[in-house]
Order: C-alpha cells, then sequence, then structure tokens
C-alpha cells in the first residue's frame, strides 16, 4: 500500500467517502506524495509518451500554427505566446526553433510565458529551454499573464484536471465516490450527492443503471480563465488533448502506469489518473466568452497544417532507418488507429477570424 493510499484511507474512515474529482486531485497533485510531486511522468522511463516526445514534427507544426495565427492576427507586438502544462518543454523549445525561422519578429519581441504549477517540473523546463536564447516567463495561473494580445497552446493539459462522476442508481443519478469495502481497501460507492438533469447530455433518459456521467466544472473552469483574457485583448488558443467531440456517457476514468493500464484505486500518487475531454463543453464555454471555436482531431489538423510535406524534407537525405522512423512517427502522430482519431484539437479564437487549418471563421 502507498504511503498516499495509507493517507486517503485514513481520511475516508475519519471524514466519510471521497468524490471522485477530490480523490483526483489527492492522487496527481497532493504536495507531500502527489503523481506530479514524486514521479517522473514522461518519456519510455517514465508513465507515457505525449506527442512531442514523439516527433520533433509535432512542435514545429505547432509552432507554424502559432506564427500563422500572429500574422493573421494584424502582428501584434508585443504579445505573450504562452504554453500551460508544458512538461519537460519539449514543445516549446521545437516551438521557439520554428518562430525564428518563420516569424523572427515575433520570435525576437515575444514575451514568452510557461504556466506551470510543479517546482519540479519547473527545473526541468528551464533546464531544457536554457540554451534557446529567449527570456521565458513562468507563471502558476493564466490570471498573471501580461495584459496584451495572447497566443495559447496546451497539450495533454485539460484531461488531468479532476473530473465527477455520477452513476444511475435506482432512478436517480448520484456522484460516485472513493469509500472504503469491509476489507479496509478503497471501492467505488454511489455518493450521496445527485445531478441537476439539466446537465445530462441527450439520450440520458435511455441510460441503463449503473451508466456513468462525468461532469468536469474545473475544466470549464480553467478554459473560462483562459478565454476571458483572449475576449479581452485579442489572441488565439489552441489545445490538444484525447476525448470526444460530442457530449456523451461513460466511465473514462483511468489509471496508467510505466506505459500500461490498471485499476485506478490500486497505487495512489504512482500512476497517472485521467478521464477524456469533453471538447463540446470546453467549445460551449469559449463561446459564452464571446469566441468562436472549432475542434477536428489530431490526424486532421496535423495532415492539413503540413504534416506529410515536414516529414519529407526531414527524410529526403536521411538514411534508410531514419526514414522509415519518419514515417512511424507519422503514423503515430496522425493514424487512425494510433493518436491520430483517439486525440481531438479545440482553436478558439475572436469570432469571424479564420483559424488554421479551418476553413471557415466561425
Amino acid at each position: 500500500m502507498t504511503a498516499l493510499k495509507k493517507r486517503i484511507a485514513a481520511l475516508i474512515e475519519a471524514n466519510g467517502p471521497l468524490s471522485v474529482a477530490d480523490y483526483m486531485a489527492l492522487c496527481l497533485f497532493d504536495p507531500q506524495d502527489g503523481y506530479y510531486t514524486i514521479r517522473e511522468p514522461f518519456g519510455v522511463r517514465g508513465d507515457f509518451t505525449t506527442a512531442p516526445e514523439i516527433s520533433q514534427m509535432f512542435g514545429e507544426l505547432i509552432g507554424v500554427w502559432i506564427g500563422t495565427t500572429w500574422k493573421a492576427l494584424g502582428e501584434p507586438l508585443p504579445a505573450a505566446i504562452a504554453e500551460i502544462g508544458p512538461g519537460r518543454g519539449t514543445l516549446m523549445k521545437d516551438v521557439l526553433r520554428t518562430l525564428g525561422r518563420l516569424a523572427p519578429a515575433l520570435h525576437a519581441s515575444a514575451r514568452f510565458a510557461m504556466i506551470e504549477t510543479s517546482p519540479r517540473l519547473t527545473a526541468i523546463q528551464k533546464d531544457t529551454l536554457a540554451g534557446t536564447g529567449v527570456s521565458i516567463d513562468w507563471h502558476s495561473s493564466v490570471e498573471t499573464l501580461p495584459p496584451m494580445p495572447l497566443i495559447i497552446v496546451g497539450n495533454e493539459i485539460f484531461d488531468a484536471i479532476p473530473t465527477r462522476q455520477f452513476i444511475l442508481t435506482s432512478g436517480s443519478w448520484r456522484e460516485r465516490a472513493v469509500g472504503l469495502g469491509p476489507d479496509g481497501e478503497l471501492q467505488f460507492i454511489a455518493g450521496a450527492g445527485s445531478l441537476d438533469p439539466s446537465l445530462l447530455p441527450a439520450g440520458a433518459k435511455q441510460a441503463a443503471e449503473g451508466a456513468i456521467f462525468e461532469y468536469a466544472p474545473a475544466r470549464t473552469a480553467l478554459m473560462e480563465a483562459i478565454a476571458t483574457p483572449i475576449a479581452a485583448n485579442g489572441g488565439a488558443g489552441l489545445f490538444i488533448d484525447y476525448g470526444h467531440l460530442e457530449p456523451g456517457m461513460g466511465d473514462t476514468l483511468q489509471a496508467l502506469r510505466q506505459h500500461r493500464y490498471e485499476d485506478v484505486l490500486a497505487n495512489p500518487g504512482l500512476a497517472d489518473l485521467t478521464s477524456h475531454v469533453d471538447f463540446a463543453a470546453l467549445a460551449e464555454t469559449a463561446r459564452q466568452s464571446g469566441l468562436a471555436a472549432h475542434a477536428t482531431t489530431q490526424g486532421d489538423f496535423l495532415l492539413r497544417m503540413g504534416l506529410l510535406e515536414r516529414a519529407g524534407r526531414l527524410g529526403a537525405n536521411a538514411s534508410p532507418g531514419r526514414q522509415e522512423a519518419i514515417r512511424g512517427e507519422v503514423e503515430r502522430l496522425a493514424g487512425p488507429d494510433a493518436m491520430g482519431n483517439l486525440f481531438k484539437v479545440l482553436a478558439i479564437a475572436p469570432s469571424g477570424f479564420r483559424v488554421a487549418p479551418f476553413s471557415n471563421p466561425d
């Protein structure tokens, strides 16, 4: 039993069951034993590999998107370029290299910012970006970014924000919680809290006993915090995560450890906990803030931004082995059976503004 699991069990014994959202928050962000406090999650030696770690092409195309978006906005300066949830800093490193070639004025004058709450990850990011020659500021929240046009990106940030779960039992939607079984082990139970029926998606009336609905107000709150300064000062946002484009039902809470799925209650603090992102809810939040929202799959986005063309240039003078590796990276990033369909992309911007690579302004 992990140290955090013992503490969670003691907390439940003293105060009663924890909501799924509170359980996730403790597992991921507990300052003493939380996953992002004690673990190195990224890469082969970690628990999962993100798209920027798979291939430089991912970050380069995000850099192309930032440069294209800035030019379409009228090349405003000063402007802030920010990444939220920046991992090891790999994405920003590739973005900076790309902007130096494609948008040198932006590269030279922008206020670059990283939004990170983990001191350990901040130190890793500073080491990754030490040789870029660019001044970068670190922030703990979006609210402290400078009041100027903002272009912000986030890759796999929303999935780690805790979600609430509700389970249909005896005709009512009760909040799913983590309690203690007779043997003292953690187990899921139907808690006392209930759900406002107006929050349920279409088709919920036909749901079977035991159906689960996930509701993540903390995610929509973060999107509102991002959309508000963009609506006020101009700019755009791009967010990539795994999830669904339409509201739906189902339990998507999962634990990943050493690149394998495991029981979400087994090892609190030692496994990454995530759930699928409801992109429709995020898009609606952006629209309520006065912005337009555009969504598609990661595969469609990367291909339309020039993934195949960039792969061709990288492989033109490469060895056969490197060419094969590049083909593998393309398939992993954009293939329908890999990340291409599972991961979605959401772009937000002022209404009437054409966001690459989407064809319509609204």
